[in-house]
C-alpha cells in the first residue's frame, strides 16, 4: 500500500513515522512534509487541495490521510472521492463542525450532546445585549476556523465588550457559559457507522507552567489510560460520540475520519467544548507512541466504510510529548535559529518529531512557533515524563523555551476527579480554551 500523508507539522511526522513501520505499508509521501518527515519518506511541494490530488494521482497512491483541519474545510476529501480515490477525513460539510462554532453548537443542540449554553450574534448591538444571559466569566467564539486565535474568556463585561468588534470583524460570534473543570482530549476512528475509540489524552495549552500566560497551540500534552474510568468512557461513547455520528448521517451527512472531541470534566459529568474534524497536535504524538496496532490497516478500513470488527491496541506505557517553541511564540516567533542534538536527544529512546522546522545551510532551523515536539514512553507516568525532559536536555537552539510540567497533573489524579475536588476553583484550563493547530 501507498499512503500519502498531507500536512507539514508534527502531528503528520508522527503520522508518517507511525505508518511507515506497517508490514502492509510499500512507500509514504507527504505534501508538503517538513525536514524530519523527509528522513523517513518522499516530501512533495504542495500549498492546495488541487496539489494533494495531483502528487495522489502522480504516484498512484492507495489511501491518503487528511492531518491539519484547512484542507478538510475547504473539501479535499469530497474532491479526492470524485475521483474514486480513498481518504480518511470528513467532507467539508462535516467538517463543519470544527469550520464553524455556530454550526456546531446548533447541531450539539439537536443531536441532545451535553455542551454549555450559549447564543450567536452577528452584530455589535446584538452581542453586547446578549451578555446579560450569562454570569462572568464568559466565554466569547468569533466563527470560523482562527488558528487558536479566535478565543477570548472575559473576566467582566468591561473586557467581554472590549473584545467583540475584533472577534466580529468577520463572522458572527458565539457567545458561550464559561465551565469549571479540567479538559480531555478525545478522538475515534469512524467510518461514518462504528467508532474506535483512542486512548485519552491530556493537552497544555497555555505558554507558562503551571497554565499561565496566553494560550497556544499547545506546549505539550500526555497519554495515559489513567485519564479516563472505563465508565467515563462508556458514558462518552454513549451521550457524545455514537449521537454525534448518529446524528450527523441522520442529517444526511456521513462523518468519517477523526472525530476530536474536547472535552470539559465537570462535577455534573464530561461536556463538549468543541469538536474537531482532525487529530489533535501534539496529542497525535503522544498517541502515535503508544499505538501498538497496524495503524494504515484502521486507517483503510475507515476509509472504504469496513471498520466493524476492528480494534486498537495500546502499549500500556504512558507517553508524553513537551513541545519546545521558539523565541516570541505565541506572538510572533523567530526564525532561522540552528537546531543542535537532535540526534543525542534520539539516542536516549525518545521520537523528535518536527513541526516549526527547515533546512538550512548548517542544518535544520527553526521556521515556525512549535519547533519540535519530543516524545517518549516510560512504566509508569512519572518514569514517562522524566525521559522526555532527558532527551529535552540533549537539544538546544537559540531562544528555544519549554514548559517543564507537562504532565504533571496527570500524577496527583484523573482529570475528573480534580474536576470534583476543585469544583469551586475557575479553572485556567477554560472553557473554549482548546482552539488549536
Amino acid at each position: 500500500m501507498k499512503i500519502l500523508v498531507i500536512g507539514s507539522g508534527g502531528r503528520e511526522h508522527a503520522l508518517v513515522w507511525r505508518l511507515a513501520q506497517s508490514p502492509q505499508v510499500e512507500q509514504v509521501f507527504a505534501a508538503p512534509g517538513n525536514p524530519g518527515i523527509a528522513s523517513i519518506c518522499v516530501c512533495e511541494p504542495a500549498a492546495a487541495n488541487d496539489d494533494y490530488l495531483a502528487i495522489a494521482e502522480k504516484h498512484d497512491v492507495h489511501l491518503t490521510v487528511v492531518g491539519p483541519e484547512v484542507p478538510l474545510v475547504a473539501g479535499v476529501v469530497d474532491l479526492f472521492q470524485s475521483k474514486g480515490r480513498k481518504i480518511v477525513g470528513p467532507t467539508a460539510a462535516a467538517a463543519q463542525l470544527e469550520g464553524s462554532k455556530a454550526f456546531s453548537k446548533n447541531f450539539m443542540v439537536r443531536a441532545e450532546i451535553p455542551t454549555a449554553d450559549f447564543t450567536t450574534a452577528t452584530g455589535l448591538e446584538e452581542a453586547i445585549a446578549a451578555l446579560d444571559r450569562f454570569d462572568f466569566p464568559v466565554v466569547l467564539k468569533a466563527d470560523g476556523l482562527a488558528a487558536g486565535k479566535g478565543v477570548v474568556i472575559a473576566q467582566d463585561r468591561a473586557e467581554a465588550e472590549s473584545a467583540l468588534p475584533a472577534l466580529l470583524a468577520n463572522s458572527k460570534v458565539v457567545i458561550e457559559e464559561f465551565l469549571h473543570g479540567e479538559e480531555v482530549s478525545f478522538i475515534v476512528l469512524t467510518d461514518g457507522y462504528t467508532a474506535l475509540p483512542f486512548e485519552p489524552t491530556q493537552d497544555h495549552k497555555a505558554v507558562f507552567n503551571g497554565d499561565r500566560g496566553p494560550n497556544t497551540g499547545g506546549m505539550g500534552a500526555y497519554c495515559d489510560a489513567a485519564i479516563l474510568s472505563a465508565e467515563q468512557r462508556s458514558e462518552i461513547m454513549a451521550t457524545i460520540i455514537q449521537p454525534t455520528i448518529d446524528r450527523m448521517r441522520a442529517d444526511g451527512i456521513l462523518f468519517t475520519g477523526f472525530l476530536y472531541a474536547g472535552l470539559m470534566m465537570t462535577s455534573g459529568g464530561p461536556k463538549v467544548l468543541e469538536f474537531n474534524a482532525r487529530l489533535g497536535d501534539p496529542e497525535t504524538q503522544a498517541l502515535m507512541h503508544r499505538l501498538d496496532s497496524d495503524f494504515a490497516e484502521v486507517l483503510y478500513a475507515a476509509a472504504t466504510g469496513q471498520l466493524a470488527g476492528h480494534g486498537l491496541r495500546w502499549r500500556a506505557e504512558p507517553s508524553v510529548c513537551v513541545v519546545m517553541a521558539a523565541e516570541g511564540y505565541p506572538g510572533k516567533p523567530r526564525t532561522g535559529d540552528v537546531i543542535h542534538d537532535i540526534a543525542e536527544a534520539e539516542r536516549t529512546g525518545a521520537s523528535v518529531f518536527h513541526a516549526g522546522t527547515r533546512q538550512g545551510a548548517n542544518g535544520v532551523e527553526t521556521l515556525g512557533g512549535r519547533v519540535l515536539g519530543v516524545t517518549a514512553r516510560g512504566a509508569d507516568l512519572r518514569t514517562a515524563i522524566g525521559n522526555a525532559y532527558a532527551a529535552v536536555a540533549k537539544i538546544h537552539f537559540d531562544g528555544m523555551h519549554y514548559r517543564t510540567d507537562i504532565g504533571a497533573k496527570g500524577l496527583v489524579g484523573p482529570p475528573g476527579d480534580r474536576a470534583r475536588a476543585d469544583e469551586p476553583r475557575r479553572s485556567r484550563v477554560a472553557s473554549g480554551q482548546s482552539h488549536r493547530r
